[in-house]
Formats: C-alpha cells, sequence, structure tokens
C-alpha cells in the first residue's frame, strides 16, 4: 500500500494515484462526482445511502448502512475488502468502467 498526496480535484487525484500505480481506486463521494480512469478501475462509495438511490448508476458501494447503525465499519470494511478482490479477480466490473468514464487530466 502507497499514501500518494494527489490534488484536491477529483479527476487530478485519480490521474495521480493511477500514475503512481495504483491498481484500484476507491473514491468515496458524498456527492456522487462521476469520474473514473483510463488505465485503472475505479470503485465509487457513496458516504450516505441518499446519494446511492439517486445515483444507481454511478456508485458501485453504499457506506450508508453505516450511519444507520445497521451495519459497523468493520463489517463494512469487510465487504469493501470483498468487493475490490472480486473487482481484481475480474468478477465484478465497476461502473466506471461499464460506463467508460475514461477521465485523464495532468496537473495543472
Amino acid at each position: 500500500m502507497n499514501l500518494v498526496c494527489t490534488p484536491g480535484n477529483d479527476v487530478e487525484a485519480t490521474t495521480g494515484k493511477a500514475a503512481a500505480g495504483a491498481t484500484l481506486i476507491l473514491f468515496t463521494t458524498g456527492l456522487g462526482t462521476p469520474t473514473g480512469n483510463p488505465i485503472c478501475p475505479v470503485i465509487k462509495i457513496a458516504t450516505n445511502s441518499a446519494l446511492a438511490l439517486r445515483m444507481p448508476d454511478i456508485i458501485d458501494i453504499d457506506t450508508g448502512s453505516i450511519i444507520t447503525l445497521e451495519k459497523t465499519v468493520e463489517q463494512m470494511g469487510a465487504e469493501i475488502l470483498d468487493f475490490c478482490i472480486k473487482v481484481a479477480g475480474g468478477y465484478i466490473i465497476p461502473k466506471a468502467v461499464q460506463l467508460g468514464q475514461d477521465d485523464f487530466i495532468s496537473w495543472k
């Protein structure tokens, strides 16, 4: 695992992570930024269920069940890890890949 300091802009950040060698990007969003990356699958994680219900076409994982106390952080973490393993194994294709969201921006 590598910790990468990238710009705050969503597309610049995913570009920087892919350039640093990321093989999967977990992109948390509270607003539903529709972004992907041409060389690295982006898994979009909604921070709340309202967003996941409003934008099911771009959200892969809904973590709102932590807020409603239906799941613990540990349970949700295990689900996210399982999802990542399935994506890495080719069993699940993230929605950004399905939608062809191939965004790329170099640093400004």
